[in-house]
């Protein structure tokens, strides 16, 4: 006769079994779903609202701001990818003709130069060897195509797991409050609450902040003439993702225009890309982040840094939620600490 105690090892067992292959199966939609939980948190008043408006219909509700949201995201990028089509040919053509006009430039360019230059000469005096350069370029195209195929592919996955969020969220969530509060307690209020201030801190701090250093960057690539200024600015903001990578972007280019002898048009996009470029991202991101999440902002850095080498783009959130956690607990405990301490201590008298 098989005890309670063995009874509940085997469901144990079981279930933790059936655990591992779900998350073998559900591996590769995992961040599409986490993409879609986040979204899905930062525009809840707006389901709210919406579901309110439909006569609480919730399947309704979702299906309005899920497609909202898609068209939204859709439009945007359908409508600028011609100019940036457009901008990325022009761009490659003037850079051509510019390093044909100067056979020495690249050896100017800091720590890199002298890498290109050498390849720029040996392909020079062996004209064959293109051949071999444009199959070994073709074949990292056909890679980089594949990779945005497959990201289309994550990024429908999303919007569908989006639906579902929305109108199955409350559900899901009270789901997971019932199962972890027998083992957490009143702690799983301030975790939940901790996260949800970080995604949001981040978002803000981020994603808002990104934007506004890509868009002050293209007002000065189209101040200074530099060609491409939308292509610059969408890559400025791309880089701005991460803390202090926007110089990646503006440096370049202001120290591409000295050496083309425009030299206040260079010395002028430098001194706005650390003035205002750079202003947002030292001051505004961490004081938005720090201050509403609570978090130091040197354990902000390692989050972002960190999420992103070990989850890649969704490591933006990941990290410093993760962070977020760990704080909440050690502060939890160190509160446990002191009051145990001052229980300890014994109550003084007059003797």
């Amino acid at each position: 006769m098989t005890t309670p105690i063995g009874k509940q090892a085997v469901l144990a067992v079981l279930f933790g079994g059936l655990v591992v292959l779900g998350g073998i199966v559900l591996r590769p939609f995992l961040v599409p779903v986490a993409w879609a939980c986040i979204i899905a948190y930062l525009t809840w008043p707006i389901y709210e609202r919406v579901r309110i408006a439909a006569g609480n219909r919730r399947s309704c509700a979702a299906l309005l701001v899920t497609a909202t949201f898609a068209i939204g995201l859709l439009v945007p990028m359908l409508l600028l990818s011609v100019p940036l089509m457009r901008e990325a040919t022009a761009f490659y053509r003037a850079c051509t003709a510019w390093l044909a006009q100067n056979d020495r430039a690249l050896a100017s360019i800091p720590w890199f130069g002298p890498t290109l230059q050498a390849l720029r000469d040996s392909l020079a005096q062996d004209p064959s060897s293109w051949q071999a350069q444009f199959a070994l370029w073709s074949k990292e195209a056909v890679q980089v195509a594949g990779s945005v195929s497959r990201n289309a592919v994550k990024l429908g996955f999303a919007v569908l797991t989006l639906f579902f969020a929305y109108r199955d969220g409350e559900t899901m969530l009270g789901q997971v409050r019932h199962a972890l509060k027998p083992y957490l307690g009143a702690r799983l209020d301030a975790y939940l609450a901790a996260i949800g201030e970080v995604c949001r801190s981040v978002v803000f701090g981020t994603v808002l902040t990104a934007c506004a250093q890509g868009a002050l960057a293209g007002v000065g690539y189209w101040a200074a003439g530099v060609g491409a200024p939308l292509l610059l600015a969408m890559l400025t903001a791309a880089a701005a993702l991460l803390p202090f990578g926007s110089p990646f972007i503006w440096v370049p280019v202001g120290v591409s225009l000295i050496i083309d002898g425009q030299l206040w048009a260079g010395i002028g996009l430098l001194l706005w890309g650390m003035l205002a470029v750079s202003w947002i991202d030292n001051i505004i991101r961490p004081l938005v982040i720090s201050s509403t999440s609570k978090l130091p902002f040197l354990l902000v850095i390692f989050g972002i840094f960190g999420g992103i080498a070990a989850f890649g783009l969704i490591g933006l959130f990941v990290g410093p939620l993760v962070m977020a956690t760990l704080i909440v607990v050690w502060r939890e405990w160190q509160a446990m600490l002191a009051a145990h301490e001052g229980k300890s201590q014994p109550a003084s008298g007059d003797g």
